[in-house]
């Protein structure tokens, strides 16, 4: 194990628990437009130091990676997020490994485990879309409520898209041309499971079948080889009572 995956392993709860902190001290002042004014520089400076702690990860990370620039051009979401404060939300993406793991210690199948980590990524996507949005589009557009939020999230991640509220800033447009593409993909993928499930089902009834029409050739062989077997009993047999008939003949006379 090379030293970035050793740390990487070893950070990957405390980075955890600093995307909740981020999101909570992000999502609280949207939600609460009228904090008091102590309270919301707490949760800015709440916000300064998480970003903080996550852009030393990036730099450590970059430093332990045997081959830096390959990292570079790997992770560069991870540098934009890293420069740009209005793309910080998305460290909160690392939220979603909480989901593979949990889907991975539950004993269920692995379609079921598959369907709570997309549905898991959907309403996590769906929630930092509708805060991220309500945000920058509170002042200026047409949603004014975390309500309208939602909707707008849900309508716009489904691909519906009725058009009664709709981002208007730049920043709510990136936003939803985020949350366009993570339910295209989401879609997809969906779509691809119900897909590979109608297959194996339909695999394993085609091998149902196959065996069982195995099993029915088998058993029509073995019944032929019996007759075969039989009628050379009954061929036997009668020349035996034919022999016996002739030496009793000879015996009389």
């Amino acid at each position: 194990m090379d030293r970035l995956t050793s740390w990487e392993r070893r950070t990957s709860v405390a980075l955890l628990a600093i995307g909740v902190v981020f999101l909570l001290s992000w999502a609280i002042p949207v939600l609460v437009p009228n904090l008091p004014t102590a309270a919301d520089t707490a949760l800015w400076y709440l916000q300064v130091i998480t970003w903080a702690l996550f852009t030393a990860d990036y730099l450590i990370r970059v430093t332990l990676a045997p081959r830096r620039l390959r990292f570079l051009v790997r992770n560069i979401p991870s540098l934009l997020v890293v420069l740009l404060p209005l793309l910080r939300p998305l460290w909160l993406l690392r939220a979603l490994l909480l989901l593979h793991v949990i889907a991975d210690r539950i004993r269920l199948p692995l379609r079921l485990r598959a369907v709570v980590y997309v549905s898991g990524t959907a309403l996590f996507l769906c929630m930092v879309g509708s805060i991220a949005v309500l945000d920058v589009e509170r002042d200026n557009g047409n949603i004014k409520t975390i309500g309208d939020a939602i909707w707008w999230s849900l309508t716009t991640m489904t691909t519906v898209g009725y058009g009664d509220r709709f981002p208007i800033t730049a920043e709510g447009r990136l936003v939803a041309s985020g949350l366009m593409i993570a339910g295209i993909a989401l879609a997809g993928v969906v779509t691809a499971a119900i897909a590979s499930w109608f297959v194996e089902r339909f695999e394993r009834t085609a091998a149902l079948d196959r065996r069982t029409e195995a099993g029915l050739a088998q058993v029509a062989a073995e019944l032929t080889e019996t007759r075969k077997a039989l009628a050379d009993l009954a061929h036997t047999h009668n020349m035996l009572r034919d022999e016996l008939a002739t030496l009793t003949a000879r015996l009389n006379s």
